[in-house]
């Protein structure tokens, strides 16, 4: 299996991370039918022979939108990973942060799952665990040519829903990885360097995007 193929299998199951819980009390299967159910609508989206080629960009982004980021819990995952540095800005500071945060997962996210062809009847759902305080994770697999990728997601049960705060891809965290970066930038320059930077990266998503239509 290529590094490139290997990625693409990797962040399809990101995918699983954007989604939350029905309405109701906490019960063993939520986190794992969430993660699957979106999975599944993804790789569903992504198979419609209505929806490919560059002519449909648009209204197939917007589909995996609708079916992955609408309940995905950015402000959580933002505060997560800007660590201790988040009780330090001001509202305004977040409220700056927080879109271009959002903006930035969902393309990056978006970018990386439309060059996946894989089966959603391959994808393991290996293990739940949910404890007494409302936290759950979900182990899952995805088969490869020589190995399986292990993607662990970690939810939070918080007003009832189920919400996606981390995901460790064969034990690597997702939002340490931000909190790294994140912190780097900020002890090194200022906040402000740090939304200069992610503001330079969504202009050339964007520009990206444009040259492909």
């Amino acid at each position: 299996m290529t590094l490139t193929r290997r990625y693409l299998a990797v962040w399809i199951v990101l995918g699983g991370l954007l989604v939350t819980g029905p309405q109701g009390i906490v019960v063993a299967g939520e986190p794992q039918d969430r993660v699957h159910e979106t999975i599944d609508a993804v790789l569903d989206i992504l198979a419609d022979p209505a929806l490919k080629g560059p002519e449909h960009t648009q209204e197939r982004r917007e589909k995996i939108r609708q079916a992955v980021l609408q309940r995905f819990g950015f402000e959580e995952m933002a505060k997560r990973a800007m660590g201790q540095h988040w009780r330090k800005l001001t509202p305004e500071q977040k409220k700056e942060f927080l879109p271009l945060f959002s903006d930035l997962l969902e393309r990056s996210y978006i970018n990386k799952i439309e060059g996946y062809g894989g089966n959603k009847d391959k994808i393991l759902y290996t293990k739940e665990s949910i404890d007494k305080d409302g936290y759950a994770s979900v182990l899952t697999e995805i088969p490869g040519r020589d190995l399986n990728f292990e993607v662990e997601y970690r939810l939070l049960h918080r007003e009832n829903n189920w919400e996606v705060y981390d995901v460790l891809i064969e034990g690597v965290s997702l939002v340490n990885n931000y909190r790294t970066q994140f912190n780097k930038v900020i002890r090194q320059e200022s906040f402000e360097a740090l939304l200069k930077q992610m503001k330079q990266k969504l202009a050339q998503e964007e520009a990206s995007e444009s040259s492909k239509n």
